[in-house]
């Protein structure tokens, strides 16, 4: 099966799990994008990795990081809102030109790490 096929079926299928959480027009706050990112990944049963807020081309954007699948078969993913409100943008790591996207396998490797030395 190509992996490019399941990207795109898993960035669609949290695309249309959103719906209208995100307001267009409205800033948003932390706990704001926490609340979208969590309905998001319920829908897609992704565990979140990360999220944190950055400073992207001058402004703030929330960024979170997401694990979907076990195994071999895991997949990353990278969600991230403009602070002043925008649209959410999805997509897999392997494709995000984001640079929190590269910390997202990384940071799943450490915690799969700490929960076997555990």
């Amino acid at each position: 099966m190509d992996p490019q096929i399941d990207d795109e079926a898993l960035e669609t299928a949290l695309e249309e799990s959103l719906g209208e959480l995100v307001p267009v027009a409205k800033a948003v706050s932390r706990e704001e994008f926490a609340t979208v990112v969590d309905g998001a990944l319920e829908a897609v049963s992704g565990k979140l990795l990360f999220s944190m807020c950055v400073l992207n081309e001058g402004a703030d954007e929330y960024v979170a990081a997401a694990s979907v699948g076990d195994g071999e078969n895991r997949q990353y993913l990278l969600l991230s809102l403009p602070a002043k409100g925008g649209s959410l943008k999805v997509e897999t790591a392997s494709k995000s030109s984001n640079p929190a996207a590269r910390i997202a396998e990384a940071y799943a490797g450490l915690m799969d790490a700490l929960k076997v030395a555990a």
